[in-house]
């Protein structure tokens, strides 16, 4: 991707970089800025969290890797990314970090920045402990609905992902999480 199509705080200073929002002469792609008649495609997004997280061996998962695929309109904050389990590395306080088994086939490529598969990320998103008292959250729901909706993960994928899992931690809870949100009901509350 040209480099000249995002701009960082590597460019211009940031109160500079804000000003110009302001102005309406550009727009805001996660923690990066653009001109507002740039198309905000995977690839810029991907880019401004590589950009962000500045370690080619973090993964963006859950929230972000929705948010780089298209599903929701922001980025979480701080950026949510995953690394292969036993591999250390150090993030800053804006970045969460998990670490998780993870396969290759799991992985994405897009721009610099290496992002789970968007039915990786409908299970892992499904299989997200509670972010609301008692009940999945909304920003997750509709994260779920998104890489559903917009077809860049398919029902039958995310299906056979949860069968696969067995009896591991959350996965009748993903599948109840999931008939909730094909249901369209409100977060936290499954359908009878």
């Amino acid at each position: 991707m040209p480099r000249s199509r995002l701009l960082t705080g590597d460019d211009w200073p940031e109160a500079e970089l804000r000003a110009a929002v302001l102005a309406g002469e550009l727009v805001a792609v996660g923690p990066c800025w653009a001109s507002p008649s740039e198309p905000q495609t995977v690839a810029l997004r991907a880019a401004a969290v590589a950009w962000a997280l500045r370690d080619p061996r973090l993964i963006a998962c859950t929230v972000t890797a929705a948010w780089v695929w298209g599903a929701v309109s922001r980025p979480p904050e701080p950026l949510e990314v995953c690394t292969p389990a036993g591999l250390r590395v150090r993030v800053r306080a804006e970045v969460r970090l998990r670490e998780v088994r993870i396969e290759d086939v799991d992985v994405v490529r897009v721009a610099d920045l290496r992002v789970s598969s968007p039915g990786r990320t409908v299970v892992d998103l499904l299989r997200t402990p509670a972010t609301v008292a008692g009940g999945f959250g909304g920003v997750e729901a509709t994260a779920v609905h998104g890489l559903l909706a917009t077809g860049a993960a398919s029902l039958t994928e995310v299906l056979d992902r949860l069968a696969a899992l067995g009896t591991v931690p959350m996965a009748r809870q993903a599948e109840r999480r999931l008939r909730a949100v094909q249901a369209g009901a409100a977060p936290g509350v499954s359908p009878r």
